[in-house]
Order: C-alpha cells, then sequence, then structure tokens
C-alpha cells in the first residue's frame, strides 16, 4: 500500500525538478554555475554532428571589399627572388583613431615569420581606399635585406610579428612581438611598443612591455579599470597561456596569470577574451591538437584565475578567430568555422556571448584567414588574410547581421 504523504511529496520533488529554472537547461553555460558545458552553439539548423553544417551553403551577409596590400602583386628586387617566395602579408589588426581607420599587418619574406619580417601600416577615412603601405618597425637585428639569414628560419636571424593597436590616455600605440625566427618562439621573446607621433606621421619606439610574451590580441579594459592581454611564453607549449593584466601604473606593469591546464588536455593558441553581461570573463583558445572546436574557460575574478578548458561544440579549422560585443549588447564571433580547411570566413551572433544561435558566410572559394573586426559607425570592419599574401577589408552595415537566420 501506497504512503499518500510520501507519494505528494515525491511528486513535489519531481515538479521542482522539471521546473527549476537552473536544472531545465542542464547543458546551458554560466561562468559560476556550469563554466564545465560545452554548449556554445545552437539553434534547429545546428546538426548533433556540427562538423556537418553546410558551410558553403551558409547565409550570405552582403559586404563591401578591398584589397590593402598583395605581395603576389608587388614588384620582388631582382636581389632577393630566390629568397622572398612570394612573400607574406598576415597578422591584421584594426582601430579607429582620430577620425582615421589604421591597419597594420606582419609583412616578409618567404611563407611566413621569417628573418627580416617587419610590420607595415596604413591608414583610411572610410575604410576602404587605403594610403600606400609603410613601414611601421625598423629591420630586425642583424636580419635585413643584405644579411645572410633573410628569409630563413634560423635562430641567427630575427623577425617582428605584428601584434595590433593599443589606445591608452589618447594615445595609440602599436604592439609587435620581436624573436628569434627558427620556431614559435624564440628565447629573447619580448613584445615592443611604438607610439604614434604627435603629428601621426611616424612611429617612435616606446620599448619593451613585457619580457618573454607575445599577446594575441591588444589590451582591453576590465570592469575594475585593468588592462588585460594573453601572453604566450616562448615554451608555451609545454607551460600553457597565460593573461596580463595591468597597464595602468605604466605600459610594462603587467602581472601574469596561467590557464591551468591549457598545455594538456589542449595545444592551445591565440587566446580571444571578451567581457560577458555580468561582468565575468570568456577566453576562447584554438586547439591546436586539431580536434576541429574550440576551448572555452572562464573567470569570475578579473582574470587572476581560470576554469579548465572545456572543449565546446563551436567547430573550427584550427585557426585564428576574433570577435567582440556590440553597443547592441549582442556579440559576434569571425572564424574558419569549417573544420575541414580555411574556407570560408564565417560570422556567428550571439545575444549573451556564451551561446550563438545563427552564423553567416562572409567570404570563400578560397584560403582565407587570421581576421580582426571592428565596428564603428554603423558598420563592421573586418581585416583578414587572403593566402596569407593579401591583407583586405570587408565593411559591412550592422543591419545585414539582422537577416542572418539558418
Amino acid at each position: 500500500m501506497i504512503d499518500c504523504s510520501l507519494a505528494i511529496k515525491l511528486m513535489d520533488s519531481i515538479l521542482m525538478l522539471v521546473t527549476s529554472p537552473r536544472l531545465a537547461h542542464p547543458s546551458l553555460p554560466h561562468p559560476e554555475n556550469n563554466p564545465q558545458s560545452p554548449l556554445m552553439l545552437s539553434g534547429d539548423w545546428v546538426p548533433s554532428d556540427p562538423h556537418h553544417i553546410d558551410f558553403a551553403n551558409l547565409p550570405y551577409v552582403t559586404s563591401e571589399h578591398t584589397i590593402v596590400s598583395d605581395v603576389r602583386a608587388a614588384k620582388i628586387p631582382r636581389q632577393r627572388l630566390d629568397k622572398k617566395e612570394g612573400g607574406v602579408n598576415q597578422h591584421n589588426y584594426l582601430v579607429h583613431h582620430n577620425s582615421r581607420f589604421w591597419l597594420m599587418w606582419s609583412d616578409g619574406p618567404g611563407i611566413e615569420d621569417r628573418a627580416g619580417q617587419r610590420v607595415k601600416f596604413a591608414t583610411s577615412s572610410d575604410g576602404l581606399t587605403w594610403s600606400h603601405p609603410q613601414f611601421l618597425t625598423p629591420e630586425p637585428p642583424n636580419s635585413g635585406l643584405d644579411a645572410p639569414c633573410y628569409g630563413m628560419r634560423t635562430s641567427e636571424g630575427f623577425r617582428w610579428i605584428s601584434r595590433g593597436f593599443w589606445q591608452r590616455d589618447n594615445k595609440l600605440y602599436a604592439l609587435a612581438s620581436l624573436d628569434e625566427a627558427a620556431g614559435f618562439f624564440g628565447p629573447s621573446l619580448k613584445l615592443h611598443a611604438f607610439r604614434l607621433a604627435t603629428n601621426e606621421d611616424s612611429w617612435q619606439d616606446s620599448g619593451i612591455i613585457a619580457e618573454d610574451s607575445i599577446n594575441n590580441f591588444p589590451p582591453k579594459r576590465l570592469s575594475n579599470g585593468d588592462w588585460m592581454m594573453s601572453r604566450r611564453p616562448h615554451n608555451y607549449r609545454e607551460v600553457g597561456v597565460y593573461f596580463l593584466v595591468g597597464g595602468n601604473k605604466a605600459i610594462d606593469d603587467w602581472q601574469s596569470f596561467p590557464v591551468l591546464a591549457s598545455s594538456q588536455e589542449l595545444a592551445a593558441e591565440e587566446p580571444l577574451w571578451w567581457m560577458l553581461p555580468d561582468n565575468n570573463l570568456a577566453a576562447l583558445f584554438r586547439d591546436n591538437r586539431r580536434s576541429g572546436y574550440l576551448y572555452r574557460s572562464f573567470s569570475t575574478d578579473n582574470g587572476r584565475t581560470w576554469s579548465k578548458p572545456i572543449k565546446t561544440n563551436f567547430p573550427d579549422a584550427t585557426s585564428k578567430i576574433h570577435g567582440l560585443r556590440l553597443k547592441s549588447g549582442h556579440y559576434v564571433l569571425v572564424s574558419n568555422a569549417n573544420p575541414q580547411k580555411r574556407d570560408p570566413l564565417t560570422i556567428a551572433v550571439s545575444k549573451d556571448g556564451l551561446v550563438f544561435t545563427t552564423m553567416g558566410y562572409l567570404v570563400g572559394d578560397r584560403h582565407v584567414d587570421y581576421p580582426h573586426v571592428i565596428e564603428h559607425d554603423g558598420y563592421l570592419l573586418i581585416a583578414f588574410a587572403g593566402g596569407k599574401q593579401s591583407i583586405e577589408i570587408l565593411r559591412i552595415r550592422l543591419s545585414e547581421l539582422k537577416g542572418i537566420s539558418v
């Protein structure tokens, strides 16, 4: 015989489980309540295996397009034809400063990041018509055009790598790393800053701002006023990735905090982070062990500690990603979502910075990668590299994103 009072209590308990907002969607991610959730992409259009998304037939996002620099079209001096091998343009970054758009990128000989590589920049009033590219950094030490090591992968030569613009105290800094060109990265790895001169026609060396460090994107403000950027030391493949927090007292004043397990279950590369609506932080990582998915970690203490990175269900081609929170409060993520190749470049939209529900097609039918996106005056500007040899720009009206539905 069943005890009626016990049955009523049992039914009440079941009802609480079903109706509890915290348990009704147990897979929804949350920095504090559910940091281990893998959910990052959701919608009726998403197959059970996100690798099976028909990336070539995603909704097309209308844009305007321009090419800023293309080494394939450049005239190569005869004395370096045997070393340049077509050259490289990549690591592109955008910013809007003092009524102009600024763009910087790595330009060098060979395939990528060889001895002699420097950083170039160009400017634009509208994001579509750009000035003639100029060098931002000097020649790397003992690695100029006439050096025996020019264009080689060797510890005898050095290379600059473009690392983004930092707007601080109404000044504009361009960041660039310098290290030996043998691998990723050399033991002398350092992050340098160059400040835009008052007349805005040259860059002044402001020195080293972080030892044994290469960032992925320039510093952004935290809710407590500190700056933060990611950090990979020269031996990051063994020790994992970090975040640098500080930058207020001086441009070289930083504390370094590790992302634990970022060198164990995944080969963490090129971190991206943003602030969530509740001021907690979410960080995304490319996985160089080629799982074909992005990893995610959370911080609830302004970047001092991070949850263990978890493999999400957001597909990725093991490529660089970039995204940001728009003025509307929505988030966009630009990436190579097709896990098979860096084609196409896609844009995904989220309301909360945790789960993305729509995805659109930006550009493709060729090798396209290394995006960087900014929002300005009703538009998105997205810089990207074409085959690691051209620096290109898409200009998109924000209203075009409202039409993304799959």
